[in-house]
C-alpha cells in the first residue's frame, strides 16, 4: 500500500498543525486544517502561514487539489478560501457542520447565513471515500468536541483534529455547543480500535508539563497505552466525569467569536462595507438587568 507524504507546519500563535498530504505516485496533495493568521488586537488577517504552505508545494512538486477541515476550529481562523482560490482547490468538510450552522446562526445574528452547509464544496458523510490521487482517503465521524468532527485515514496515517492530543496531554474538550463529553468517549474508543500502529497526527499541541518540545504525531498503541484521559481501563463515566470537571475550568478560546462565524462560512468573512473593511461581530451579554445605558 502506497503511504502518503506527509510535511507538517506549525503556527507558534495558536499551536496549530496544518499538513500537507500528497500522493507521491501523482503528486497530488491536501492541505489539511490550514490557518489563517489574524491577531485580534489590530484586527489584521494575514496569509503568511498559508503562504508558506504554497511555496512548499510549488518548490517540490506538489499540486494542491483539495482543502480539508476536520471541523469549525474555535481557536484559529481557516484559510481555505485563500488556498482555494491560489490553486483551484475544493474545501471539504463534515456534512454535521449543518449542525453547527444552525447552532451559531442565531449567537452571531447571522441572517445571512445559510444552513444546509452549501458554502463548502463538498459535505462527507461517515465511512465516504474519496482519493488523492492514488490514496484512498476513509472518512470518521468522530464528534463529541463538535457535532461535525471529522478524522481521515489514508494508508497508515489518521488525521484527527481535535479529538486527541499527544498522550501526556490528554484529549479535546467537550464543553461548545453541541460538544458531548460521552460521544467524544465513543469516538476516541472507535479510533483506539484501530490497529496499534496506526499512525495519529493531531491538530494540536500545548506542550504538557515536563515537555520541552511540540509533537504531533503518536499511535494508537501509544494512546491506548499511555494517554493521561483515555489509556486502555478508563471507563466511559470515569472519563465523561472528568471532562466535564476540567471544561468547567478551562477559559474560553481567546479566537473563539471570531473563529467561529468565519469558518462556519468555509473560512469567508462577512462581505466589507462601503469603506472596504470587512468587520466581525462580537455578541455582548449584560450581567446587569437595565442592559447597557440608554
Amino acid at each position: 500500500m502506497t503511504q502518503p507524504c506527509i510535511e507538517a507546519f506549525f503556527d507558534d500563535a495558536t499551536y496549530t498543525i496544518s499538513y500537507l498530504v500528497g500522493d507521491p505516485a501523482t503528486r497530488v496533495a491536501a492541505v489539511i486544517d490550514p490557518v489563517l493568521d489574524f491577531d485580534p488586537a489590530s484586527g489584521i488577517a494575514d496569509t503568511r502561514s498559508a503562504e508558506a504552505i504554497l511555496a512548499f508545494a510549488r518548490d517540490h512538486g506538489w499540486r494542491i487539489a483539495m482543502v480539508l477541515e476536520t471541523h469549525a476550529h474555535a481557536d484559529h481562523l481557516s484559510a481555505a478560501p485563500f488556498l482555494a482560490a491560489q490553486t483551484g482547490a475544493w474545501v471539504g468538510i463534515g456534512v454535521h457542520i449543518r449542525d453547527v450552522q444552525k447552532i451559531f446562526r442565531p449567537v452571531f445574528a447571522m441572517d445571512d447565513l445559510k444552513t444546509d452547509g452549501s458554502d463548502f464544496d463538498r459535505l462527507f458523510e461517515d465511512g465516504d471515500r474519496f482519493a488523492i490521487g492514488t490514496l484512498a482517503v476513509e472518512v470518521l465521524h468522530v464528534p463529541g468536541h463538535t457535532p461535525a468532527d471529522l478524522a481521515y485515514r489514508i494508508g497508515d496515517a489518521v488525521f484527527v483534529g481535535d479529538t486527541l492530543f499527544m498522550p501526556d496531554y490528554g484529549t479535546a474538550r467537550a464543553d461548545f455547543p453541541g460538544g458531548d463529553a460521552r460521544t467524544l468517549y465513543r469516538s476516541i474508543r472507535r479510533l483506539l480500535a484501530l490497529p496499534d500502529e496506526t499512525r495519529l497526527f493531531l491538530c494540536h499541541d500545548y506542550k504538557a508539563p515536563g515537555r520541552d518540545d511540540y509533537r504531533w504525531e503518536t499511535t494508537v498503541g501509544e494512546q491506548r497505552r499511555s494517554s493521561v484521559h483515555i489509556h486502555d481501563g478508563v471507563s466511559e463515566d470515569a472519563f465523561v466525569a472528568m471532562r466535564e470537571r476540567r471544561d468547567a475550568g478551562l477559559p474560553v478560546p481567546k479566537l473563539l467569536l471570531p473563529s467561529i462565524q468565519v469558518n462556519i462560512r468555509a473560512g469567508h468573512f462577512h462581505q466589507a462595507e462601503a469603506n472596504g473593511v470587512t468587520y466581525l461581530r462580537i455578541p455582548v451579554k449584560w450581567k446587569t438587568k437595565e442592559g447597557p445605558p440608554a
